[in-house]
This record gives structure tokens, C-alpha cells and sequence, in this order.
């Protein structure tokens, strides 16, 4: 599933208010890690991860890895944080609506 931008900006607003719960230190991404992150997203669809100064990888390299490693998008990197989105396969469990493009809208000729 590719993200729109509308899309994008809407899980930045919510990933905003969320409080940092998945971080990575100098031990990189392992499986314990890897799991942690599977559960956040299956409980909470969006996660917001951090990356600690003395670990080995960039937030971009860990965003990029961690994000293949558990299916999900990449919403955002900022500074030493980064948000993935991954959204529930059950529609009945979803807890976050991403917004739609309206069907038959053109864009804009400027």
C-alpha cells in the first residue's frame, strides 16, 4: 500500500501527540526489537521510534530497515525520530480512517 500525500500528512498530525515507544540503541535491530515493533503496530497501527546517539545507524538507515523488516510505511523522519504506519488487515479493528481521494477529482490546471 503506497501512502498518499494527504494521506502522509494526516498520520503526521496524529503521530504528533504520540509518545516514543520503540528505541534504538547501540545493539541496532534485532529480533527482540523487530518483534516489539510488529506488536506496537498491531495494537496501535503508528508507532513513533527514536534512534539513540551510539547507535551504529542513521535515523533514515534504521527507518528504512525497520520498516521492511515489519511491512509497514514510512511516514516521517525527523532528526533522531521517525514514524511507521501499518494498517490492520482486519477492517474491523482499524482504529485510524485514512482519508480518501475523491473519485473523478482532476487536479488543478495552474
Amino acid at each position: 500500500m503506497e501512502l498518499t500525500s494527504k494521506q502522509r500528512a494526516q498520520l503526521r498530525g496524529i503521530a504528533n501527540t504520540l509518545d516514543t515507544i520503540v528505541i534504538i540503541g547501540k545493539d541496532g535491530i534485532t529480533e527482540n526489537l523487530i518483534k516489539q515493533a510488529n506488536d506496537a503496530l498491531e495494537a496501535r497501527e503508528i508507532i513513533k521510534c527514536r534512534v539513540l546517539e551510539n547507535s551504529l545507524l542513521t535515523a533514515r538507515e534504521a527507518c528504512d530497515e525497520l520498516s521492511r523488516l515489519t511491512r509497514s510505511e514510512q511516514v516521517q523522519v525527523i532528526g533522531s525520530k521517525f514514524v511507521l504506519y501499518r494498517q490492520h488487515y482486519d477492517k474491523s479493528k482499524r482504529k485510524i480512517e485514512l482519508l480518501r481521494d475523491k473519485p473523478g477529482k482532476k487536479p488543478k490546471d495552474d
